[in-house]
């Protein structure tokens, strides 16, 4: 957790870090500034000490709501540098850095750079200032990065964002129950007032708006229908009118308005009524869901889960990816991962994993069966954390019905 991040930069022999970056979407520099509003910018952090970001003008007055220092690329002589090297960006940037490092007392040493943007960019830039500074070592990481560790685990603040994300998804949730559910059929097509019918299109409209009335916003939300359901990452088609008897894999994954903590649940819907096939899957399913909050205990193997629940399927003649590696039907992903400034984190609760349940944990729990041949998916997903105790604690507070009845005509 964050707590952490000077502890691991010793593990790293760091002596500080650069978080680089444009855009909104920073989920390195969104941990390390709770959640600044920002565009562009960089934060930088000495070993031992507080962050500092640096920012454009336009961004100090929403940097400082950070609580951290916050100077402006002006403080730094950013302007007359670029006017005096003739605008040239390259060698403007590669001293700025070396100015930026000083301003924090790291005169020499090993940085790590971290962030998100422009990729080729940042290594340029990186070897620039290496060639130019030869008293820095500019490294970057793979695998588990010293943010991704820390990550791992969130702290009571991070909990708290992440259950309020829960409450209002759950709403959403609710409210999208609540809309379709209002409408009638004719035949086995779900229409609205006018005759026409509801289309996939329409309630994704419909989450969106729900969605930006509670501050959350949209991230790829998968509203599958049918067939397209058996796929597990299949977003479903937006023209596909909504089926009596068609189950839907209504994953939604929403996160904090511009850029924040996640939250992310599955549900599996079939309007009207539901076919015994699919009764039957869906039974297994919430059994599954069940063998893996049973075996749950903390700082045991994250993949003891995943194998009682693939012990739980091929006991009832699934395939998964463990009796059958390339497998594309029957129980065909991991059960669930973790989850926080961005949508998968660890750890990992695959039958590979090398990772730890432990407190502080967000995870997903996230059992499914695929058959798109027989035209269904189904998936149940609740996000938990692990509490102080070692308790698992379910965020997610909607119900999980499989039949959404429709009003009468």
């Amino acid at each position: 957790m964050k707590s952490d991040i000077d502890a691991l930069m010793a593990k790293r022999n760091l002596d500080a870090i650069i978080v680089a970056g444009d855009g909104h979407s920073n989920p390195p520099r969104n941990y390390l500034t709770k959640g600044a509003k920002v565009t562009g910018g960089y934060v930088l952090k000495k070993a031992g000490s507080e962050p500092v970001m640096v920012v454009n003008g336009m961004e100090v007055a929403e940097a400082e709501k950070s609580g951290l220092t916050v100077y402006s690329y002006n403080d730094l002589g950013y302007g007359e540098l670029y006017k005096s090297l003739d605008g040239d960006l390259q060698k403007t940037s590669v001293i700025f850095w070396k100015r930026m490092l000083d301003k924090i007392s790291v005169e020499r040493g090993r940085v790590g750079v971290y962030g998100e943007g422009n990729i080729a960019q940042y290594l340029l830039l990186s070897k620039q200032v290496e060639a130019e500074y030869p008293e820095y070592e500019l490294v970057g990481e793979m695998g588990m990065t010293l943010f991704e560790e820390a990550y791992v685990t969130k702290d009571a603040e991070e909990i708290e964002r992440i259950r309020s994300v829960a409450q209002r998804t759950s709403a959403v949730l609710q409210a999208t129950w609540d809309f379709i559910g209002g409408h009638r059929a004719e035949g086995e097509t779900v229409v609205k007032d006018d005759g026409t019918p509801l289309t996939i299109g329409d309630v994704k409209r419909f989450v969106r708006r729900e969605l930006l009335d509670r501050d959350l916003e949209d991230d790829a939300m998968i509203f599958a229908e049918g067939r397209d359901g058996g796929f597990p990452h299949s977003r479903g088609e937006a023209e596909m009118p909504l089926q009596l008897g068609q189950p839907i894999v209504f994953d939604l994954f929403p996160r904090e308005l511009g850029g924040g903590y996640f939250h992310d649940s599955t549900r599996t819907w079939s309007i009207g009524y539901a076919t015994p096939e699919v009764e039957a899957a869906y039974q297994q399913v919430m059994d599954a869901f069940e063998v893996a909050v049973d075996n749950f205990r903390a700082n045991i193997p994250a993949r003891a889960l995943q194998e009682a629940v693939q012990d739980y399927f091929e006991g009832k003649g699934h395939p998964t990816t463990r009796s059958h590696p390339a497998t594309e039907v029957g129980y065909v992903h991991s059960l669930g991962h973790g989850v926080g400034l961005n949508i998968h984190e660890r750890p990992s609760l695959g039958h590979l994993s090398k990772d730890t349940l432990q407190p502080g944990n967000v995870i997903s729990i996230e059992p499914g069966l695929y058959y798109p041949e027989r035209n269904f998916g189904v998936r149940v997903e609740d996000l938990c954390y692990v509490d102080a105790n070692g308790e698992l604690i379910s965020l997610t507070e909607f119900h999980k019905e499989l039949v959404l009845p429709l009003r009468k005509n």
